[in-house]
């Protein structure tokens, strides 16, 4: 019999519903849900696939550099049943230049979020951080754009699926204008986003949890809960000011946040094979 891993599932089990989510990824073609094949709500279970990959992918080489949140609108959590945010990794091969052009080939279903990002100046690793300490150890917000992907295929995904699937992250895309908490409202500061110059969506910071750092203090926290904390350096994104777009083809996506400056997701043809 098989060792029993998160949520009294075997780890073979976790192993390859880790593997088939990486053949997605690499494919670009999406697969099934997976949460079928795991007990019904267990959030445990679908992070253990998760970290899977992680452990994975760091030992292939790659970097991680910070995490995303997800599910930080009231009104996505309860529609998939749930009642506190989600979390996802963030590797430097995310990282997209303002601007700069992303094959559309390099993705399977893309979709945009404007969200604020903060980056570290110092860890964080009390597993009960007061939110003066994370404003504390925050050096700068810049406007970030998250394109989100699946590798579920048309987006058919439960909280399982998502959570397993590294919170649905694809790629981001960092403003370069640093600017210190203190000099901004990121609760009041309006969001507008542009598709080649039509408004696609608008919010504000208090559509990410009531504000954005209060989706980023839960992260500090489950992060060190889980000894994992935040370090240095890291980039976090703190979830979405306002509803996610789709992206229709080759465009260019700029997101504008009030007192954080703009930034751009452009998109182009897919690569020639």
């Amino acid at each position: 019999m098989g060792q029993i891993g998160q949520g009294g599932v075997a780890t073979e089990a976790i192993a390859g519903l880790a593997q088939r989510l990486r053949n997605a990824h690499e494919s670009r073609t999406g697969i099934d849900p997976i949460r079928g094949q795991l007990p019904e709500g267990d959030l445990d279970a679908a992070y253990a696939v998760q970290q899977a990959n992680t452990d994975y992918w760091v030992q292939q080489g790659r970097r991680l550099v910070g995490r995303k949140i997800g599910l930080t609108s009231k009104a996505v959590q309860k529609q998939l049943g749930v009642d506190q945010p989600d979390y996802g990794m963030l590797f430097a091969d995310m990282a997209v230049c303002d601007g700069e052009e992303v094959p559309l080939s390099s993705l399977i279903q893309p979709k945009v979020e404007a969200e604020i990002a903060l980056v570290m100046e110092r860890d964080l690793t009390q597993p009960l951080a007061t939110m003066a300490e994370l404003i504390s150890a925050a050096a700068y917000a810049l406007p970030a754009i998250e394109i989100v992907d699946s590798r579920i295929a048309n987006w058919k995904i439960g909280i399982v699926d998502t959570i397993a699937d590294n919170a649905s992250s694809g790629l981001f895309v960092l403003g370069n204008r640093p600017v210190k908490l203190g000099d901004f409202d990121a609760r009041l500061c309006g969001m507008v986003m542009e598709r080649n110059g039509d408004q696609v969506s608008i919010g504000a910071g208090a559509a990410c949890l009531g504000h954005p750092l209060n989706a980023a203090l839960w992260l500090a926290r489950k992060m060190a809960e889980r000894g994992n904390p935040l370090r240095a350096g890291d980039v976090v994104l703190t979830g979405a000011l306002g509803p996610m777009a789709a992206v229709q083809g080759q465009e260019i996506l700029e997101a504008r946040i009030e007192g954080l400056g703009s930034v751009r997701a452009a998109f182009g043809a897919k690569e020639q094979a």
